[in-house]
């Protein structure tokens, strides 16, 4: 009689697979670890990359706000399905 041979490769693909995963898993997990102690650590301040906020960049803020306030955001649905 003819023995079958079986093949084992689909099993260790996926064992490979799910190791790769894991590890992955792993890896993102200590990663975002590092920066919950981080923003746990500022007690609510917001970090930013230089440490600190310039008065050129608080200027430059409060320009852009003015520039939304200013703008017309109410738009008219009539408006556009004429213009289509």
């Amino acid at each position: 009689m003819d023995t079958e041979k079986k093949s084992n490769g689909a099993v260790i693909g996926l064992v490979i697979i799910i190791l790769i995963l894991v590890i992955g898993g792993i890896y993102m997990w200590q990663s975002n670890a590092g920066t919950d102690t981080i923003e746990n650590s500022t007690q609510g301040e917001t970090p930013t990359e230089s440490g600190s906020i310039t008065a050129e960049d608080s200027a430059n803020l409060d320009t852009l706000d003015k520039d939304l306030d200013g703008a017309n955001t109410n738009i008219d649905a009539a408006a556009i399905n004429s213009v289509q």
